[in-house]
């Protein structure tokens, strides 16, 4: 199945490339999410658009990848949320917290989309959040949820 991705996926590409997958893996999980669209040729127009919008807020060579990185790696993040009595918290923390977590604390501004969380984070402590700033250059960053 030949589709076109409108969201990077990691291992297949970014938003904008022509990928062919299998036709269960398109039908069942790309497509239904949002992931991609079939390719057609009238979707072809649809490429420029999406590129357009990827140059917007993308980080563009991998000099500038690796200068955010550096801020990231020097980044103190707390973030503060609601808890129960017993340390875990009601609902989980997304990448968009993460996010305007790491914009308050003075660092760059970050696509939530790029922010990759492991396991769900629904404790207070330290956790580690890896974010793919540049197709070559990936980041991590401490995360300290504290109750507040």
């Amino acid at each position: 199945m030949k589709l076109i991705l409108t969201q990077q996926v990691s291992g297949l590409g970014e938003p904008g490339d022509v990928i062919e997958v299998r036709d269960g893996y398109g039908r069942n999980y790309l497509v239904p999410r949002g992931f991609a669209i079939k390719w057609t040729r009238g979707a072809e127009k649809e490429i420029d658009s999406i590129k357009k919008a990827r140059s917007a807020r993308e980080i563009a060579t991998v000099e500038h990848a690796k200068e955010v990185a550096d801020q990231l790696g020097g980044l103190r993040v707390t973030l503060r949320t609601r808890t129960g009595s017993n340390g875990r918290l009601f609902g989980a923390v997304t990448a968009a917290d993460i996010a305007a977590a790491v914009r308050a604390a003075d660092g760059p501004d970050l696509d939530r989309r790029r922010i990759e969380i492991g396991n769900p984070i629904k404790t207070v402590g330290t956790h580690r959040v890896s974010v793919r700033l540049h197709s070559d250059v990936s980041a991590t960053i401490d995360v300290n949820v504290v109750e507040g």
